[in-house]
């Protein structure tokens, strides 16, 4: 059989196993289904560095040691941030309003893995998915296959012995590009979370299946006046090294002001920041995109020296990112876009209203919607950021890479950061567990319609006598007060509506 018929009918098998598992799992208590979560979390953190060891053998992107700790995000702390969620059944009794709310799973979660971070979504997308009731079935980015069915290995492991039905948690074996368009126009799929490349966020949102996907990220960094610049460049600099550069969320530009520019280029050259010269920026420029536009993957993930190499330019031993001075924005501008390596564009502006419009003009070139840092002491600037910028995620005074997932922050740990619709996502959340269901509502009858009219009380008509016992003692309510009290009651009413 072909290659791409062969996946195709795999991912039919799948398909169908995982249905039945589903059902099956759809009746596990939160107990149980707490205690699967547990299991595969411990499993993943055991293999936790022997797997971030075979992910940059595979792919040749990032530091090993980095995608540990990648590796501890999207299994630890990701169990640890949701591990007290109710997330099946009944996740809220509200009897005073009338209020009963049932988590309800989607069904089958289609997992589009990158190759950035092949172990670490593997065990988010797994975690998130089990949590909320899901099945879940894996498609690996093809050069990273090798390193994500090894951890989908581990983890089918784990749950078979702690009692998940067969089918529950499924690897493509064989991905092609006709595996992946099978799983995710799949009719039994209930959700596709994809990350990856914007061509295949656009096929999943394409699909005819709901989809959670990402776009790129682009993310500038502004240290206004007021910032601890040491500090500052410290955050920028731990950020974009970490794991050379491959979460989205990481800085892509440096903005400044320039009455401090002066001091913020000498930091960054302090903390192992090379400024390129103009020869220098051009030979490197022409190695960040490929001829169709699009991010060149031979820079993805990898050193400072090895750029330099390829590019055919000598950088001190100790330099940690290239840096180039940049005035201009667009699409033909490479440093004003995504670079998931340790490169980063220089802007500077007059004052943080012109480092604002700088700002904007980055992120609506590419990266609108997911990410960008401030370093200010300044509320009022911040809050004007806050305010003006069309991202999802402004993080002050963090790490970009680190505080977007929630590492550094109190931002839910996710490896799949929505950029909301401005920048063509269904979502602007940190993905988590409450993502991947529905709530069914019960709802109490609380109010009758003639109170929902706002209908006024009943009176006797005009003219007629009262209603007491013709004679009863103490009763000397006449036709006239009827009608009187019940004009005022009229004009009452008249005056609220």
């Amino acid at each position: 059989m072909d290659k791409d018929l062969q996946s195709i009918q795999e991912v039919r098998d799948l398909m169908r196993k995982a249905k039945v598992a589903q059902k099956e799992y759809a009746n596990w208590s939160q107990e149980q289904v707490d205690a699967l979560c547990k299991a595969i979390c411990e499993a993943c953190m055991a293999k936790a560095e022997p797997l971030a060891k075979m992910a940059v053998e595979e792919t040749g992107f990032g530091i090993w040691q980095d995608k540990v700790v990648k590796n501890m995000l999207g299994s630890k702390i990701v169990y640890e941030s949701m591990k007290n969620k109710k997330t099946i059944g009944i996740i809220k009794d509200d009897r005073a309003n009338g209020i009963i709310e049932i988590a309800v799973p989607l069904g089958i979660v289609a997992a589009i893995i990158p190759s950035t971070n092949p172990t670490s979504t593997v065990m988010y997308k797994t975690l998130i998915s089990l949590k909320s009731g899901n099945a879940i079935i894996i498609s690996p980015h093809p050069g990273a296959k090798k390193c994500i069915l090894e951890t989908a290995r581990t983890i089918q492991l784990a749950a078979k012995e702690a009692g998940a039905p067969d089918g529950l948690i499924g690897c493509i074996e064989n991905p092609t590009m006709q595996s992946t368009e099978a799983l995710m126009k799949h009719p039994d799929t209930g959700i596709i979370l994809a990350t990856g490349g914007s061509a295949m966020v656009k096929a999943a949102y394409s699909s005819g299946n709901p989809a959670l996907g990402v776009g790129p990220g682009n993310g500038p960094s502004f240290i206004e006046r007021s910032a601890n610049i040491k500090m500052a460049v410290k955050h920028i600099m731990d950020s974009k090294t970490f794991d050379n550069g491959t979460i989205c969320a990481s800085e892509q530009s440096i903005v400044t002001e320039k009455c401090i520019k002066d001091e913020v280029v000498a930091e960054v050259k302090r903390q192992g920041g090379y400024f390129m010269t103009e020869e220098e920026s051009k030979k490197v420029e022409k190695f960040i995109m490929r001829a169709n536009n699009t991010m060149n993957p031979a820079i993805v993930g990898k050193s400072v020296q090895a750029i330099a190499k390829m590019a055919g330019i000598t950088v001190p031993a100790d330099a940690r990112v290239l840096v180039s001075e940049q005035t201009e924005i667009g699409k033909t501008h490479p440093y004003s876009r995504e670079k998931l390596c340790p490169i980063l564009a220089f802007f500077t502006a007059t004052g943080w209203e012109d480092a604002c419009e700088t700002c904007i003009k980055i992120l609506e070139n590419e990266g609108a919607g997911h990410t960008m840092t401030i370093h200010s002491e300044n509320e009022n600037v911040i809050r004007e950021f806050a305010l003006k910028k069309p991202v999802s995620r402004l993080l002050v005074n963090t790490p970009g890479a680190l505080g977007g997932v929630g590492a550094t922050t109190n931002l839910a740990p996710a490896l799949t950061l929505g950029c909301g619709a401005v920048g063509g996502s269904a979502t602007s959340d940190n993905v988590g567990p409450e993502n991947l269901y529905n709530i069914r509502r019960v709802a109490f009858g609380m109010r009758e319609l003639s109170e929902v009219r706002g209908d006024a009380p009943q009176a006797p008509a005009v003219g007629s006598s009262c209603s007491c016992s013709e004679g009863a003692a103490g009763c000397d309510v006449t036709a006239a007060d009827i009608e009187r009290i019940t004009r005022e009651v009229l004009k009452s009413l008249a005056g609220k509506i």
